[in-house]
């Protein structure tokens, strides 16, 4: 049997038209093909499989198209009888159809006499699009089929056969060397669910097919949710702004957040959230001693440089609320007003949580800040108690946090460790004289998740960069403390190091925040903090699960 035998010729009242298979019992055409469907029977042939013979069909969707040549959503979707035996269409990514040199592009029609089907070939004049709706189309040579009544609604192929796009008109003359297509992405938006099957740059397809799925169920559920909410709680505030004219539907949303947002992982929190609004389980394992204990609602806020000079810190605070990230605020300001404005913005984001969460405060600081003292910032201009004293609060590294891999080391380092009641620490003294690549293959052979140092990370460059490179969930240092080099006498460096072990013997990992908190406040409230052993512990505790999404890039792969 031909690999191409999901071409299909339609039947309607007389008029004949060209079609493709997209499942095993739909098939997708123009709506002017099957305009007289009320009152004519449809049917459906596969010219390569003429065992198969007619099959009765309906129309069970259609793209909008109002009735005139030049309206949009020229696109219906007909329902076959019963199922065939043939393998679908398949699609290739958006703007495939374009190239240098362009490619040739072929549509397989059904011109009067030729029941048996016809080749006509084409290349796609412009990425343009025409009303952003059709690409243009060219006949390759002079001569040779030309685009006339019986090609609407066939497939455009590249010469692998996979799908660009669907023929719709004629245009620019009556020797039909000129014609016009919808792509794919644009049939996509007047048939969402179409997106499942439209591959795009990053997704995979149990993704793409989960998020179509939950949307087919909301829709059929008739769930009550804004599409505009759910978009922003998968992209705000770093994807594209909501279109002016807001969704229609949920099906238009879901579409977009496919094709517009670059950050793969907004399908995931848009599936996700839909899937908590539908009471469906999202694909995670059991839930775990974290989400028991220590199911946290994180305060983050993003510290960086900005390209503005060199004394300006972009900022940004979010708050997450059921696993659900809301901007609180972004600016750029001198560092020396850094502290007012996070202060303000940090209060103005427990607004954001629910009643009663447990929040977290979650430091987001380039490598070379990440011994910032902000444990010890003061609440407010009003409440000079230090934020690490009144709340958990954790760093994490800029870079690690926007790693996919490392993201996705660390999820899998915290799913082993959640199976357990505590962690062995990792001790790396400052007097070692272990190769750092030693320190990494230590780490890789004991499955380390949990590493604490004897010196702030300047004074054990190498060894501090191990710990950030590879996914040790959880680090722990004093910020002051041994300046190095490596020495053999013991120093306070020893000394917290072996504090702090005892300390946190039977802390389980997913509980440290709340730990470490208290041992803040003990050092601050004791007779000489400056010297308790405690007083300047930073902990960088980073469990991608508590925080879920990257920053996503402004820059969109659809254009």
């Amino acid at each position: 049997m031909s690999s191409v035998a999901w071409h299909a010729r339609i039947v309607c009242g007389g008029e004949v038209g060209a079609g493709f298979l997209i499942s095993p019992r739909r098939v997708l055409t123009c709506a002017h093909v099957v305009r007289r469907s009320g009152d004519a029977e449809v049917t459906v042939a596969f010219p390569q499989c003429g065992r198969l013979g007619e099959v009765p069909a309906g129309v069970v969707a259609h793209g909008g198209w109002a009735g005139e040549p030049n309206d949009p959503g020229d696109l219906a979707v007909l329902e076959l009888d019963h199922e065939v035996p043939l393998t679908p269409a398949v699609f290739a990514p958006p703007d495939a159809e374009y190239g240098d040199p362009a490619p040739t592009l072929t549509a397989y029609g059904f011109p009067k006499g030729y029941d048996e089907g016809l080749l006509a070939s084409f290349t796609a004049v412009s990425r343009t699009l025409i009303a952003d709706e059709w690409v243009q189309l060219v006949a390759t040579t002079g001569y040779g089929p030309a685009l006339t009544a019986g090609y609407s609604g066939a497939a455009v192929t590249l010469p692998d056969n996979r799908v660009v796009g669907m023929v719709t008109s004629i245009a620019g003359g009556r020797d039909g060397r000129t014609g016009r297509m919808v792509p794919s992405h644009v049939m996509a938006r007047h048939h969402p669910a179409l997106g499942a099957m439209i591959p795009t740059p990053g997704h995979h397809p149990d993704a793409k097919r989960r998020l179509y799925a939950l949307v087919e169920r909301a829709v059929r559920s008739k769930l009550a949710v804004a599409p505009e909410q759910l978009y922003l709680d998968a992209v705000h505030p770093h994807g594209p702004p909501l279109p002016p004219e807001g969704f229609p539907d949920l099906w238009r949303a879901a579409l977009f957040v496919q094709c517009e947002v670059p950050d793969p992982e907004a399908v995931t929190r848009f599936a996700n959230r839909l899937a908590q609004l539908l009471h469906a389980p999202a694909p995670s394992s059991p839930p775990s001693p974290l989400s028991r204990k220590a199911a946290w609602s994180p305060i983050l806020v993003e510290l960086g440089r900005s390209g503005a000079g060199a004394d300006q810190v972009t900022v940004a605070v979010s708050a997450y609320r059921d696993g659900q990230r809301r901007p609180v605020g972004t600016d750029r300001r001198p560092r020396n007003r850094v502290r007012a404005y996070v202060q303000q913005l940090i209060d103005a984001a427990f607004a954001q949580l629910a009643p009663g969460a447990d929040e977290l405060i979650v430091f987001v600081l380039p490598r070379e800040w990440l011994n910032e003292p902000v444990a010890h910032w003061e609440c407010s201009a009003d409440d000079s108690t230090p934020l690490g004293c009144a709340h958990p609060l954790v760093v994490t590294e800029q870079s690690r946090h926007h790693s996919g891999r490392l993201r996705h080391e660390l999820t899998k380092k915290w799913r082993q460790q959640d199976a357990r009641t505590e962690a062995a620490v990792h001790r790396v003294d400052c007097g070692t004289r272990e190769r750092a690549a030693g320190l990494r293959k230590r780490f890789r052979d004991d499955e380390a998740h949990l590493a604490a140092f004897a010196a702030p990370p300047a004074a054990v460059e190498e060894y501090f960069h191990v710990g950030i490179n590879f996914p040790v969930p959880v680090l722990l240092w004093p910020r002051t403390g041994c300046p190095g080099p490596a020495h053999d006498t013991p120093c306070d460096g020893s000394a917290f190091l072996d504090e702090l072990a005892a300390s946190i013997a039977a802390v389980p990992p997913a509980e440290l925040p709340r730990h470490v908190r208290a041992l803040r406040e003990t050092a601050d409230a004791s007779d000489d903090p400056a010297r308790h052993w405690a007083a300047s512990v930073q902990l960088l505790w980073d469990d991608p699960r508590c925080c879920p999404e990257p920053p996503a890039s402004l820059h969109s792969p659809v254009a």
